[in-house]
């Protein structure tokens, strides 16, 4: 039997951190392999390209910088690029994985709910009429727009009636609406912020300095601990707040820690890389597939997947018209689309 939002409830009596050896043996190779996967999509990121670089030079500049054009453009391009590939894929894979556990709504991903969006208009706000111009500068506002997004799309998708996974989704679309009117009407109206935008809107991980990486690597790393943390937490959450409650947990902290953490995942994930979409919806219900519905698992594969993934895409969007580059939100965007279209289709969403 299944419930309303698509989770199956676990039974009475058992819990998800119960598995059987034979499942946790599966859960433990099917990690491994997502780690083999994710150093495979690494080493393609850093030997393909506009000119790609042979594996075993590739190993050989990594730790002796030659000085050759090979070894500049593996330390100076492709490495800081794979580097913050990794970051914003983990960062995106955890951060819907925390949406769809404490909404309890399996369509829930950061860009359908307006979370990235939202940090998104705050960083057209800053440029436009506060004059940031850096990656830097940028995540302050983004973690700004991306709570108060999430506090809006959250409180409109459970007003009123009992709140569902399709109406949280239809808030979010219609927010992200309104969100998108008032960006587009800065960039018409203001040329020099439209300049500025337009290459960090589309989502992508080329041109970006390895400082952006440092300053936003420390909340990319507290986004990540606080989400692994609340592992154990969001399976008591799972089978409603009164059993939680009665489990010694405590709902509105699981929240309000969960809310923290996906602030800081989006908000420097957007920040360093542009909205990327789908990736959030994708990640999770892969891992899913694999690990049942224990938490401290899917945040576990989400970690690994969720940049595998991104990088993959990237490496694709090299390959796929080179010898120009489509960025990587546009890949994963052909590459979730479809999977939302099957998940709502499944839901029966198209009949509301």
């Amino acid at each position: 039997m299944t419930t309303g939002t698509g989770l199956r409830p676990a039974p009475v009596g058992a819990q998800p951190d119960q598995a059987p050896p034979s499942r946790t043996a599966r859960r433990w190779t099917g990690l491994a392999v997502g780690l083999v996967l994710l150093a495979v999509a690494v080493a393609l990121s850093i030997a393909v390209g506009s000119r790609t670089i042979g594996l075993s030079t590739v190993w050989q500049v990594l730790w002796h910088d030659t000085g050759t054009p090979e070894s500049v453009i593996v330390h100076q391009l492709r490495l800081p690029r794979t580097v913050l590939g990794i970051g914003v894929g983990a960062a995106l894979g955890l951060a819907g994985t925390l949406m769809q556990a404490l909404t309890r709504n399996p369509l829930a991903e950061p860009g359908l709910l307006g979370v990235n969006l939202g940090a998104s208009t705050a960083v057209v706000l800053a440029i436009a009429f506060l004059g940031v111009t850096s990656p830097t500068g940028y995540v302050w506002f983004a973690f700004v727009g991306a709570a108060l997004t999430s506090v809006v799309v959250f409180a409109l998708g459970g007003s009123g009636r009992a709140p569902t996974p399709e109406r949280q989704v239809l808030a979010g679309v219609a927010f992200t609406s309104v969100l998108g009117a008032i960006v587009w009407a800065v960039l018409v109206s203001r040329r020099e912020v439209f300049d500025r935008y337009r290459h960090w809107d589309v989502g992508s991980l080329a041109d970006r300095e390895t400082s952006t990486i440092v300053a936003l690597a420390p909340f990319l790393a507290a986004g990540m601990v606080l989400a692994l943390v609340l592992g154990r937490q969001l399976n008591a959450l799972a089978l409603g707040d009164e059993s939680a409650t009665s489990m010694g947990a405590r709902p509105g902290r699981i929240r309000a820690l969960g809310m923290v953490a996906i602030t800081l995942l989006c908000g420097a994930a957007t920040a360093a890389s542009g909205p990327i979409w789908f990736l959030g919806l994708a990640v999770p219900y892969a891992a899913r597939m694999f690990v049942g519905s224990d938490h401290r698992w899917i945040l576990a594969y989400a970690l690994v997947l969720g940049p595998a993934l991104l990088l993959a895409s990237d490496v694709a969007g090299r390959v796929l018209v080179a010898p120009a580059e489509l960025p990587v939100g546009v890949v994963t965007a052909f590459v979730g689309a479809p999977l939302f279209i099957a998940l709502c289709r499944r839901r029966r969403l198209s009949v509301l």
